[in-house]
């Protein structure tokens, strides 16, 4: 396929993947609908969704850094039509991202019960993180090829799939079954990892036969240390204070930070496979034809973020009380954290996108100060906590959270500007 073809299909790809992804996001709403309505006991919706979305990526953070590596060599390798050199490359990352794998499933079986405990995490919700986790590792080991491979549709379909079965279970399992229990609310996420499994359609297309080439390197290991920075930043500014508030609020205040920040975190994440098709495209070219569709397609991702948010706001009494019920005490509590929450997962989106395109442009030292102000943002906001103790209300924390994200943006957004206009001779 010619340059100027990829640069017609970016912006094609892009606006597909997000258009499943929407979909798949109103069916993850509709799980949560069916959790908030039937976990009854004050801190249970809190607890599964602090175990979901913040502890669950925290155990992931080794493979996710990994999969931003391989999929900028992949997708180099694929665009220069070095065909032998991608065959053996490709076994290669196939070969690193196992042995990856089994190294972080014994990590995460070393550290889950250290970081539950001081995360105020149950046994239940322990052990059902641990399997989730374990199942996460290798759905992350073929999202990784897939991605390399620019396969996004598939991506969609597997993501689409994996709704699915989260619901499904959760309606049998909390509904039909009358479980209502936390813990089985995150097995519902293991039992939507099922959904990797479709990769054996394609199985033959994974079956590469070559002789495989290490892609460690001095120019891979850069990259994989410029990558954790991304990925441990993004985590930070994205998930990180799912876990403070878990650890520092009181419980019903969780519940309602629970409900607000699911909304709010919804507005990045529903346009972010622009960002997946925008960094996949970015590593292949970042010159040409194609970079203009790139910064189209960073355009649309910014007017999908705040039309989302505009959005967000004139519904969030309807979109709480579907997910929670109109009976429900964190109703008023929970309307009353959408304005900063939104504000923050708006000013988050605009973070992310900078330091991916940095990420896919080589810019280094962009990227490392974004991880580093990443954890300083979640290092803030757990001195926040140890200061006042446990069994805080979320006033303080949703205070404190805009302004330290938008002096964040403030700063990135200095390099950004330093760095686009230094050294023009470079590559972009």
């Amino acid at each position: 396929m010619s340059t100027s073809s990829r640069a017609a299909n970016l912006l094609r790809s892009g606006l597909i993947f997000s258009a499943v992804n929407f979909l798949t996001g109103m069916g993850n709403f509709a799980f949560q609908a069916v959790i908030g309505r039937h976990l009854q006991q004050t801190g249970q919706f809190g607890s599964a969704n602090s175990a979901i979305s913040g502890f669950l990526p925290l155990l992931g953070l080794l493979p996710t850094a990994a999969t931003f590596a391989v999929t900028h060599y992949i997708a180099h390798f694929s665009t220069i039509g070095d065909h032998d050199r991608l065959q053996g490359l490709f076994l290669g990352c196939r070969k690193f991202l196992f042995w990856l794998t089994i190294g972080g499933s014994v990590l995460i079986l070393i550290v889950i019960k250290p970081l539950s405990d001081f995360f105020a995490f149950d046994e239940a919700v322990m052990l059902a993180s641990l399997i989730c986790a374990l199942l996460g590792l290798w759905g992350a080991f073929a999202t990784a090829l897939c991605q390399g491979l620019g396969w996004f549709k598939r991506l969609a379909l597997i993501g689409f799939l994996s709704m699915s079965l989260r619901f499904l279970f959760g309606w049998v399992v909390v509904v039909l079954m009358n479980h209502p229990k936390e813990e089985l609310a995150v097995l519902a996420s293991a039992f939507s990892l099922l959904a990797n499994l479709t990769l054996l359609i394609w199985r033959k297309d994974l079956a590469v036969h070559g002789t495989p080439v290490s892609p460690v390197n001095r120019e891979f290991i850069h990259y994989l240390v410029v990558s954790t920075a991304f990925v441990v930043g993004s985590y930070c500014f994205l998930q990180g204070d799912n876990l403070v508030a878990k650890k520092f609020l009181l419980k019903s205040e969780n519940d309602a930070f629970a409900c607000a920040k699911m909304l709010a975190v919804a507005l990045p994440t529903t346009v972010g496979p622009m960002l997946t098709v925008l960094f996949t495209a970015r590593s292949r070219s970042r010159t040409g034809g194609g970079q203009d569709q790139q910064v189209k397609l960073m355009g649309v991702y910014v007017v999908g973020l705040l039309a989302g948010a505009a959005m967000l706001y004139a519904l969030r009494g309807f979109c709480i009380r579907l997910i929670l019920g109109h009976t429900s005490v964190a109703l008023s509590a929970t309307e009353g954290m959408i304005c900063p929450l939104s504000l923050t997962m708006v000013i988050v989106g605009l973070l992310i996108a900078l330091a991916q395109w940095s990420l896919a442009s080589r810019w280094s030292r962009v990227t490392l100060l974004y991880g580093a102000l990443g954890v300083v943002y979640w290092l803030g906001l757990l001195a926040w906590g140890w200061r006042g103790g446990s069994g805080q209300t979320a006033a303080g924390l949703l205070h404190v959270m805009p302004f330290a994200a938008g002096f964040a943006l403030l700063l990135l957004v200095g390099a950004w500007y330093v760095r686009m206009h230094r050294r023009r001779g470079d590559p972009a």
